[in-house]
């Protein structure tokens, strides 16, 4: 009987040498270094702050529409961002349920454009009866030269164009009975008549603070200003953009919307607030202005 041959064994693998053996080392090192800091593995960056614009809300049915518009524009200024609606009244999503239904780290950023009650009281009111975020809330919209664009873009828009289309021109707020909001609106004056290249600006306001519209188109008008047009200082259609674009004797303009340098601002306010210890509170520290 013949003896089976013997199948040939697989070679054995050659011993790496000292130079092959370093190098397998430091493969396996790079690897797994990749997964490791200098103080601790390597964890995700957190995400980012949710950015919840706060809208004061309205019965005007083009309002929601409006302020939708703008956090669109905001959305495509930085995909990703996670942005979400509250109003303080009359609309919904109402600020409290939005609030609710989020968690981790909120930045409020009013759409509102000055100290007023709402910006001051009702917001931090709003984060404190929300403990399971921590949250901060941003400056208003007003003053800032971001503000000015938008509303010169619309006065453009509506054909008050300095020298020709107007000589003056008021514009329109809320009104609040905070001195420090007739101070911001009074600065926002200076920032857009700047922007006009030195034309006359007053303030004037829908309630709670004087003069009324008409009074500043009277003054206007008593110093020999014979075409007064109006801007508004509000983001959406509604009871006061309504009231104080009826008493222009001129050109009269829309309501903010969408423009891109509102979005831009929305922004700034939100990027503004996480570099500062509590957003609005004035005895924050300031960060250093951020690029927009």
């Amino acid at each position: 009987m013949t003896a089976p041959t013997p199948h040939p064994s697989a070679p054995s693998p050659a011993p790496l040498g000292a130079g092959d053996l370093a190098a397998e080392i430091t493969a396996q090192l790079s690897t797994r270094l990749r997964t490791v800091r200098l103080h601790g593995f390597h964890r995700p960056a957190p995400a980012a702050p949710t950015l919840v614009a706060v809208a004061h809300g309205s019965r005007d049915p083009r309002a929601l529409p409006t302020v939708r518009a703008l956090l669109d524009r905001v959305r495509a200024l930085r995909p990703g961002l996670p942005v979400r609606l509250g109003h303080l009244e009359l609309n919904r999503p109402l600020l409290a349920d939005t609030l609710a239904e989020l968690s981790g780290r909120a930045v409020l950023v009013p759409l509102l454009f000055g100290h007023g009650h709402h910006v001051t009281h009702d917001l931090p009111a709003a984060l404190a009866a929300a403990p399971h975020l921590t949250g901060r809330t941003a400056e208003p919209l007003g003053p800032h030269p971001l503000l000015a664009e938008a509303l010169h873009g619309r006065l453009l828009e509506a054909g008050a164009t300095a020298g020709r289309g107007c000589t003056a021109v008021v514009l329109a707020a809320a009104g609040s009975r905070s001195a420090r909001s007739a101070r911001d609106t009074e600065r926002t004056t200076a920032l857009l008549s700047a922007r006009l290249g030195g034309l006359p600006v007053v303030p004037a306001y829908a309630s709670a603070a004087t003069p009324s519209v008409p009074d500043a188109v009277r003054e206007l008008t008593a110093r020999g200003h014979e075409r007064i047009a109006v801007a508004g200082c509000f983001t959406a259609p509604g009871r006061f953009a309504t009231q104080c674009a009826q008493a222009a004797p001129g050109a009269a303009a829309a309501p903010l919307g969408d423009h891109p340098a509102l979005a831009r601002l929305v922004l700034h306010r939100y990027d503004q607030a996480l570099l500062t210890r509590s957003g609005s509170d004035p005895e924050s520290t300031r960060a250093a202005t951020v690029a927009v």
